[in-house]
């Protein structure tokens, strides 16, 4: 069988780990960007202990990797902007082990590492033939022009929320978007920190999130409501209006916030904007022979930190399914379900981001029992 993977971000580098030494296989796998390149990976993450339970129980070798290149997730604490504490969970209660911190270039090179051998780089996918046998061809430009590895019996779509596979095979996706902003960006000088593990702060429905990451660094997102047209004004990319944002009426900001409004000014513009939307969750084409993984299958909102977690669990469930001789439509019955839960349960997450809710009767509703079992059924049910 022949296997052809489309991008080696999170998912498909660890399906073509997975799969490196499976009997039958001939695998080879194609990254847009050049070698030790990492494209959009200027910002940090935080992985769930849902996607560290995958690793140690599919690749034990890359979880002991990544677990010695990050910093572990233990908590998550809920402050208002003047610092008064809502919420703080320690995540074993709800999980077998802890996540981790890490930038999105060190994610990036540990997991590419052990498949470069397998990776052709600089090539950008730009259409799909087919061959007489049926099998599906794709076409590539790179430096040199075309290229055409010929065919494959499966192509993996693991390139990303805007993938060009699933773009070709089943046309563009609808975006669906939450009404929200969404900003990042990763501070380098920041021995001064005044915090450590995963944190949000909330001034309103407006929201900071940030949190400590290896190599003395500091990630740090925002989020706040757009309005009716869903995009994102111009005015609201200003240091006044980030401040205006996150900063409590009648009181000072507390320390911590304070400080993320400190390096908003400074790193201006760095920082990275967006809003955020999902997309229909898609597994494979119609014919099953292109399969989609990660972003690229089941875009979705960032509340839970589940993105890149859920990436991480598609490459390795796929992994197993492939090696048992399933194809496209196992995998989607083996991931569908759970990909359909955890989206449902990020999307009923955000609530408080939302204009008109109560962020304190909100942030209070995450540690009663039925919110928390549900954060215990995403974080330990693992395939």
């Amino acid at each position: 069988m022949r296997i052809g993977i489309i991008g080696t971000g999170v998912a498909g580098s660890l399906l073509a780990e997975a799969l490196a030494d499976a009997p039958g296989l001939d695998l080879l796998a194609f990254e847009r960007v050049a070698p030790g390149e990492h494209a959009e990976a200027g910002t940090g993450l935080n992985v769930g202990p849902n996607a560290m339970k995958a690793l140690r129980l599919h690749l034990p070798a890359r979880h002991a990797a990544l677990r010695a290149a990050s910093l572990p997730w233990r908590r998550w604490f809920v402050d208002l902007a003047d610092g008064t504490r809502l919420m703080d969970l320690d995540l074993l209660d709800v999980a077998e082990d802890h996540g981790m911190r890490i930038r999105w270039s060190e994610l990036y090179r540990h997991l590419r590492a052990p498949v470069a051998d397998r990776t052709r780089h600089g090539h950008v996918l730009e259409a799909i033939e087919e061959d007489a046998a049926g099998r599906l061809v794709p076409v590539f430009r790179t430096a040199e022009g075309l290229a055409r590895p010929g065919g494959f019996d499966l192509l993996v779509g693991a390139d990303g929320r805007y993938s060009r596979l699933r773009a070709l095979t089943c046309g563009e996706p609808e975006s669906i978007p939450l009404g929200v902003c969404i900003w990042r960006l990763l501070v380098t000088e920041a021995a001064d920190c005044p915090y450590d593990d995963y944190g949000q702060w909330f001034n309103g429905n407006h929201r900071l999130l940030s949190f400590r990451v290896p190599g003395g660094a500091v990630y740090i997102a925002g989020t706040f409501p757009l309005p009716r047209d869903g995009q994102i004004p111009e005015e609201m990319k200003t240091e006044a209006a980030q401040r205006a944002l996150f900063t409590p009426a009648g009181a000072p900001p507390c320390p911590a916030v304070a400080w993320m409004l400190g390096k908003v000014a400074t790193h201006l513009p760095d920082i990275h904007w967006a809003r955020s939307a999902t997309a229909p969750l898609l597994r494979h084409d119609p014919s099953g022979r292109a399969l989609f993984l990660g972003d690229a299958a089941q875009a979705m909102v960032p509340t839970l930190g589940q993105g890149a977690t859920q990436a991480v669990e598609c490459g390795l469930v796929a992994a197993s399914v492939i090696r048992t001789g399933g194809g496209a439509r196992e995998v989607a019955a083996a991931r569908d379900p759970r990909v359909a839960f955890v989206r449902d349960f990020s999307l009923e997450a955000s609530d408080t981001l939302v204009p008109g809710t109560d962020v304190v009767a909100g942030t209070r509703a995450k540690i009663a029992p039925d919110f928390l079992a549900k954060l215990r059924r995403t974080y330990t049910d693992v395939t």
